[in-house]
């Protein structure tokens, strides 16, 4: 309904293609089955059928942010659609937390926007980007829905996103973003939505708090379940250049490069190879 491909949807779910492609067809079935149909639900349905709606949002959103094929790095067609979906939530649900939570993080996303790829189309890091250029006007009311759905006080996991997104946003410069903070709010995160890309998320700011070996030693018990994830090699790369251990920190990011099927990280998976 959404417009993604097998692909993209596998990618979203870190599974394969194939794989992917089987529960697709097992949920097609399963609803012709049930002869279900396209319909608006009745409002009292609406909070029971919530957390489906906003996990397909934001996986829209990411994948508009950033592709995970195909020859552009970003689709902002889809990225912008998947705001204007969840401002039509919060129309419907004002009051609901993680709307609100939802609606916080896209905006702190898009803030960001015009600075995540340079005038040759090539991707730039968070930590080097011009902080200068962000929509100031996004942040602001990002920060302002992430007040409201935090007063509420029934704590969500995009609520926790919004305030890791809100830290970076927020802070003068990459170094001295509150990694502590940040660390902590993975911790609840992880504890709301357990999962092992959060853990990885997590020695980011390990790294900045107690160092790269720290930082290493809490991915590698994750190398068997994301040895497939292009960001897990990534990360593991940086920090053992951090460690002064080359040899190792190029095999990470060779199979990084093999694993990234988007130009842009692409580009710079090559571009850190051949420095």
């Amino acid at each position: 309904m959404c417009g993604l491909t097998t692909d993209q949807i596998a990618a979203a779910f870190l599974t394969s293609e194939a794989t992917m492609g089987q529960r697709l067809l097992r949920a097609r079935k399963a609803l012709r089955a049930a002869r279900a149909d396209v319909r608006t639900p009745d409002p009292d349905q609406l909070a029971g059928r919530l957390s489906e709606v906003l996990a397909v949002v934001y996986l829209v959103f990411n994948e508009g942010y950033l592709a995970s094929a195909g020859r552009e790095p970003a689709r902002r067609d889809l990225a912008a659609q998947a705001v204007t979906l969840t401002r039509l939530l919060h129309q419907l649900m004002p009051r609901e937390p993680e709307v609100l939570g939802l609606l916080a993080l896209l905006l702190l996303h898009e803030s960001r926007a015009a600075t995540r790829f340079d005038g040759w189309g090539r991707l730039v890091r968070l930590a080097e980007q011009d902080r200068t250029r962000w929509d100031q006007a996004l942040i602001s009311e990002a920060v302002t829905l992430l007040d409201r759905a935090l007063a509420v006080r029934e704590a969500g996991p995009y609520q926790v996103q919004a305030a890791i997104a809100a830290l970076h946003a927020q802070a003068p410069d990459y170094e001295r973003t509150d990694w502590a903070q940040i660390r902590l709010l993975y911790d609840r995160l992880q504890a709301l939505a357990p999962s092992p890309v959060v853990r990885l998320n997590r020695a980011v700011a390990t790294r900045y708090v107690l160092g790269p070996e720290a930082a290493l030693a809490e991915i590698t018990p994750l190398a068997d379940e994301l040895d497939s994830y292009r960001l897990f090699h990534a990360l593991r790369a940086g920090l053992l250049t951090g460690l002064g251990r080359e040899e190792e920190a190029r095999a990470a990011r060779e199979r990084a490069l093999a694993l990234a099927a988007n130009p842009a990280e692409r580009e710079l998976l090559t571009r850190r190879l051949s420095l």
